[in-house]
């Protein structure tokens, strides 16, 4: 539990496409567990549901490279993050690289992929959307080897994601204009006004404040992060949590 805790609270550090953060959420996770935390493994392993073994892991030595290319498909890819992070996750069981802990790390590496895409999913880890459906979840990583085919993973995991997003925001969608959608959906962490306007191709600054950024603000949608210093050359904006299911509802 120890180590779960203090692995989340790096979780805002690492970066879904490096290697070397997978390695390194995974020497904190398992520290003090396994011999090899923070190493690919080094001998035979397999995927248990309770006491049946459900998938033989390929040999240790080719880990490392299907890691290596698992991760050049991630850099690469054009598909949608729900797509890409449900692929990564189903690949990365079937090669099941460390001794042990492989599904604590593809459930967290999932929910670091989504969060890179929408700040949202850090909230909601994909730790907790399969914690009430283990027995579908072991049932449909086996039809996937199987059938050498991600397809039954992927569908379960949208419908996991898809449920639980659902129960977190059960809200009516925010009803926003065109210019505070666009500009919710641009923000990235916390952005300075010069920045936003950068990324939205506008020029003028009393438009951008007048049609974008003060009814953001007024909706509670985006945030101040210097709000008893509204004018301050320091100031940055960020989307609050109801801003941040505007931006779910709308994608």
């Amino acid at each position: 539990m120890k180590n779960a805790l203090a692995a989340y609270e790096r979780f805002d550090t690492w970066k879904p496409r490096m290697e070397k953060d997978l390695l390194e959420a995974h020497r904190i996770l398992m520290s003090g567990l396994i011999d090899e935390a923070g190493r690919y493994r080094r001998g035979g392993v397999g995927v248990m549901a309770g006491q049946e073994v459900i998938h033989m892991a390929p040999p240790a030595g080719r880990a490392p490279r299907l890691m290596a290319d698992l991760f050049a498909w991630l850099s690469a890819t054009e598909a949608h993050p729900l797509i890409s992070s449900s692929v990564f996750h189903s690949e990365f069981e079937f090669i099941h690289p460390f001794a042990d802990g492989n599904g604590r790390m593809g459930r967290l590496w999932q929910s670091l992929i989504l969060a890179s895409w929408n700040p949202l999913f850090a909230d909601i880890p994909v730790e907790s959307l399969i914690f009430e459906h283990q027995a579908e979840y072991y049932q449909v990583l086996r039809e996937s080897t199987n059938q050498t085919d991600s397809a039954p993973f992927i569908a379960f995991m949208l419908r996991m994601i898809l449920e639980t997003v659902t129960t977190f925001a059960p809200q009516v969608a925010p009803q926003v204009t065109p210019q505070v959608g666009d500009l919710l959906a641009v923000i990235q962490g916390e952005m300075g006004r010069e920045a936003l306007q950068m990324a939205l191709g506008l020029s003028d600054r009393k438009s951008f404040r007048e049609r974008y950024l003060k009814p953001a603000l007024a909706d509670g949608l985006i945030e101040m992060t210097i709000p008893d210093k509204p004018n301050s050359r320091l100031q940055k904006y960020r989307l609050t949590d109801k801003g941040r299911q505007a931006v779910v509802y709308r994608s």
